[in-house]
């Protein structure tokens, strides 16, 4: 494995031996790629109190109170991902409000990710519980999808239960929690009627906010064409978009026109990777013609982490390995992100943000992906998470690259005592 010419890691360089400092750590010399900003240079980021002070080419190394060298590596905005599924400790069975579900903690920083979306995993009945459970005790910025069924994702009769999605009380529930709940969820519904994305679509008018659709089963008369071109507004997101379910190209390999319409409407298409949902008999002819995502999520659930999806770093690197450049993967995977779910204020290094920061580097060599049925795909890029900053303070560093080597560290006599 080859890693890019001039990589030095990320090493502590200095205190400040003046005693004034200006920030509480500044990350040197690497490449930002920031979409929302326009920045895709060499630059240095500066961080005080949590906060993004400012990002400019040569900040003087002694206005910092530790200096870390990102020379070599790739400095974005934390990464925002916008499908897992986090309603975990419920104790139910075979369920995405139970134990399908992940908590987020273990499972986001060392990938870079420092907000994500559950989507849909509770419902209007359980989403307090959910709050109180998962959402309020994680590091990880935790938002949410409320789902149209009350009871949430409790998988088979629970999820095909008309008589408990109310489109009034989601409404009522997203209102109760606005600086969590960012989108309204139906997913799974395998009758052959409209009655969940309907009422689904009722409830983001209600409340004002988008609708993410995981199609489930289709109909003849109840196809996807259908949903895309004739139920979804502009602005909500059909999710798992290249999971196998329906054709995206013709026989040609042209993306399909309803498909273009659609997006040119502002309708949304998130990949959503998940244990079953990403295929590449559809992903490589449909990149191939532009059909890229508008959003790059993981699905993350307790069988996709163990499977082709692995972690969202890996399925930014299968999207840059079919050719689609960097600068794109990054926007995708925090700009766009930050927009479909109408939080602007992540995603970004702009000055005055909090500092969620992810470190990245790219690897180059031979990379073997598989999709959800465990197809390889042999890649020559791979993205690896070096170090990751949550409102400012270091919650990842793979290689303990912003430690001090330890025999400096213990020369000093407070250092030596027992804590």
């Amino acid at each position: 494995m080859k890693q890019l010419t001039g990589l030095t890691g990320l090493l502590l360089l200095a205190t400040s031996l003046s005693g004034q400092t200006r920030y509480d750590l500044l990350l040197k010399g690497g490449h930002v790629i920031d979409p929302a900003n326009n920045v895709n240079a060499v630059m240095d980021v500066a961080i005080a109190a949590g906060k993004i002070a400012r990002v400019a080419a040569g900040i003087p190394a002694a206005e910092a109170r530790q200096v870390v060298d990102a020379n070599g590596l790739f400095v974005t905005p934390g990464l925002v991902d916008i499908h897992v599924h986090a309603y975990a400790g419920t104790g139910m069975r075979g369920a995405y409000s139970g134990d399908n579900s992940l908590y987020p903690d273990g499972f986001t920083f060392r990938s870079g990710v420092t907000t994500v979306v559950d989507a849909g995993g509770a419902g209007w009945r359980n989403f307090a519980d959910f709050k109180d459970r998962v959402i309020d005790r994680s590091k990880t910025r935790v938002l949410a999808m409320v789902n149209i069924v009350g009871r949430g994702m409790g998988g088979g009769a629970i999820e095909q239960n008309p008589e408990d999605m109310d489109a009034a009380a989601t409404a009522k529930v997203a209102r109760q929690y606005p600086e969590t709940i960012v989108a309204i969820k139906t997913a799974h519904f395998a009758a052959p009627e409209w009655v969940a994305v309907d009422r689904a679509i009722e409830a983001g008018k209600l409340v004002g906010l988008p609708v993410m659709v995981d199609f489930g089963t289709p109909w003849p008369n109840r196809s996807f064409e259908q949903l895309i071109s004739d139920h979804l507004r502009p602005g909500d997101i059909s999710t798992h978009m290249y999971q196998g379910l329906q054709p995206l190209v013709d026989h040609k390999g042209k993306v399909l026109s309803y498909l273009l319409a659609a997006r040119t409407r502002g309708v949304r298409f998130d990949l959503g990777h998940g244990g079953g949902s990403f295929v590449w008999n559809e992903a490589i002819p449909a990149i191939r013609d532009g059909w890229v995502p508008d959003t790059i999520s993981t699905d993350l659930h307790a069988s996709s982490v163990n499977a082709g999806m692995k972690d969202m770093v890996t399925t930014m690197s299968k999207v840059l390995s079919l050719g689609v450049p960097l600068a794109d993967v990054i926007r995708m995977s925090t700009l766009n992100a930050a927009v479909s779910i109408r939080r602007t204020d992540i995603g970004t290094l702009r000055p005055g943000a909090g500092a969620d920061v992810a470190v990245l580097r790219l690897d180059k060599g031979k990379f073997g992906y598989q999709d959800a049925r465990g197809a390889r795909l042999t890649g020559s890029q791979k993205l690896v998470c070096e170090m990751t900053l949550r409102d400012g303070k270091v919650v990842w560093d793979l290689n303990g690259r912003g430690g001090e080597e330890w025999d400096k560290y213990y020369a000093r006599p407070e250092n030596r005592r027992a804590r």
